[in-house]
């Protein structure tokens, strides 16, 4: 055998084992909590352990911590197609209409609280939703590009100038996100835009096409098919976990109380977060 061929097989050699090192590293730091096994459409959860599942027959249901079943929402279909649950505040859970432009609101043990129809405040095209630091409603209203916080009444509290007054290009954010005296505002084109609670902007990240993103503590957590991220401030470098293969290509994912929770294959997935 050559040399050039030696070395071309060292290499290889190499090269593998250094790919399964790092594979296996980043396997290690994902380990299975529980698998929840009943066919689920979507999923939310909220900061105590409380686990929000809409079913394939258009329930939604929530679960404590200890996996006890303390609410039934029947209605799901009541106001048309649900988008997505947001269960930020557990006393507070917000269902999204989108095509019905309406809020419902539910209390924690998933009773009607009220419902907003956004269209009578002249709201017309909104794509995110999500509860307020102060108990309150923040959307982002597409039509003047303004970011805008509304009470359970649908009353407008506080609104953003235009953003395009801001911007070269205005955002079209798909999450909003409030945590620790901020606002986060994904797009995923454009990335995340940061502004404190009087609507004042901060800064800009360039994290694009995540397909979920969230924020704990002062980090951001960004997810797509095949990877989770991590940025913090504080560390400028992102960092990059591949995610196992029994985790990746899922629906959806989410973090809370250092837990991650993937949706795939209509099983709920509950893993150690790294």
């Amino acid at each position: 055998m050559s040399s050039q061929k030696k070395y071309f097989l060292l290499f290889c050699c190499l090269n593998f084992l250094f790919s399964s090192a790092i594979k296996a590293q980043d396997d290690s730091l994902f380990k299975s909590i529980k698998t929840i096994d009943f066919p689920v459409y979507s999923f939310s959860t909220d900061n105590i352990g409380g686990l929000y599942l809409i079913t394939s027959d258009n329930q939604l249901k929530k679960y404590n911590e200890n996996g006890d079943s303390v609410g039934v929402f029947n209605q799901i279909t009541q106001y048309g197609k649900l988008d997505y649950v947001n269960a930020e505040n557990p006393w507070k859970t917000i269902l999204y209409y989108k095509n019905f432009s309406t809020i419902v609101l539910l209390d924690k043990y998933l009773n009607l609280i009220t419902a907003i129809n956004l269209r009578k405040l002249n709201i017309f095209r909104v794509q995110a939703v999500t509860t307020s630091y102060d108990n309150n409603i923040w959307l982002f209203d597409e039509q003047d590009n303004t970011l805008k916080k509304i009470d359970d009444n649908g009353k407008i509290l506080s609104r953003t100038v235009d953003f395009r007054l801001l911007f070269d290009s205005a955002p079209d954010p798909e999450k909003i996100i409030d945590r620790d005296g901020f606002v986060y505002l994904y797009d995923p084109q454009k990335g995340v835009y940061i502004f404190d609670y009087y609507g004042s902007f901060k800064s800009k990240l360039a994290f694009l096409h995540w397909s979920d993103i969230d924020v704990i503590g002062k980090s951001i957590y960004g997810f797509d098919k095949e990877n989770l991220y991590k940025y913090t401030p504080s560390d400028p470098d992102l960092k990059t976990y591949k995610l196992p293969a029994a985790l990746a290509n899922n629906s959806s994912v989410q973090i809370e109380n250092h837990k991650l929770y993937i949706l795939k294959n209509n099983q709920l997935l509950v893993y150690t977060l790294p």
